[in-house]
């Protein structure tokens, strides 16, 4: 059987083994909990004992489920699945933003995709977000991520994918998708 990449980084942000997780999540009967009960375990578990918090309940709880089968990588706790691209890029987050909104409108693959839906763009400091929901019924959620440099990364995520072959196709989409546009912000377009 093959090491969960999970494992590793969830053994060094916790300092503890996964052997010594396995332990645990026998001994609250994670087997019987759905993936909210587990968590909440989980965070209770780790207290104060990690940065981030939240990001590492879900780290533990996701490569337990995977760990006992009830789900794969890419799969989400309700059976779907979800898939993400993620770039640097040397623009700031509101200009990325609004690169990425002007592309997304004028580009006939994206529009394709989205079906002329509703597209809602928000923003706080540490993030701008575009989302819509597609023709199959999935959302998308692109995102502009500010790094400590200035710059900014793109981040463009499927969420609520039917099988593992429509995440494979989708990420492969999104991928070409984002590098048509970053093609087009190195040639200043």
């Amino acid at each position: 059987m093959a090491t969960n990449p999970r494992i590793g980084p969830v053994e060094r942000a916790t300092k503890r083994s996964w052997d010594d997780w396995l332990r645990f999540m026998d001994a609250i009967g994670a087997p019987q909990l759905d993936h909210r009960q587990i968590a909440l375990r989980v965070y209770d578990e780790l207290g104060d004992t990690v940065e981030q918090r939240g990001w590492w309940t879900q780290s533990v709880t996701v490569a337990y489920e995977q760990h006992i089968g009830r789900r794969i990588p890419g799969q989400r706790s309700d059976g779907t699945f979800q898939t993400s691209v993620s770039r640097s890029t040397p623009l700031g987050m509101r200009e990325l933003m609004e690169r990425w909104r002007s592309f997304a409108d004028g580009d006939a693959a994206v529009q394709q995709v989205v079906g002329g839906g509703e597209v809602r763009v928000s923003g706080t400091d540490r993030r701008a977000t575009w989302r819509t929901r597609t023709t199959d019924g999935s959302s998308v959620v692109v995102t502009s991520e500010p790094k400590k440099d200035g710059t900014a990364s793109l981040v463009a995520t499927q969420v609520g994918l039917p099988t593992l072959e429509a995440n494979g196709a989708a990420r492969e989409w999104w991928t070409a998708v984002v590098e048509r546009f970053l093609a087009g912000v190195r040639a200043g377009r």
